[in-house]
């Protein structure tokens, strides 16, 4: 779903804080979620492209211990990037909110 919110020209600074909050919003879920000793790998890669709107995407993959074979990981996965997707939601509004005082 795409929506247009206003957003001024995004600084680094901004960016930098962006990824970091969408990062830990889906790494908090799947710590939440699932011991952190039953996982055995775990990449969360954050990018974000453009300057007006700007299109922020997430990619999670991470492997679980043996232990946990039956575990539904898609269902994670999409839980935990939607999640990370709607940290960015929130932090881009406070900064379109910011743009027009």
């Amino acid at each position: 779903m795409l929506e247009e919110i206003g957003l001024p020209e995004l600084s680094t600074e901004q960016k930098e804080k962006l990824c970091i909050l969408v990062e830990k919003a889906a790494r908090d879920y799947i710590e939440s979620k699932v011991s952190f000793k039953r996982i055995t790998t775990l990449d969360i890669i954050v990018e974000i492209e453009g300057q007006g709107p700007v299109t922020v995407s997430v990619e999670i993959e991470f492997s679980l211990s043996p232990l946990m074979k039956n575990y539904n990981t898609e269902q994670l996965v999409n839980e935990a990037t939607r999640k990370a997707m709607e940290a960015a939601n929130k932090y881009l509004r406070e900064i379109a909110c910011k743009s027009k005082k």
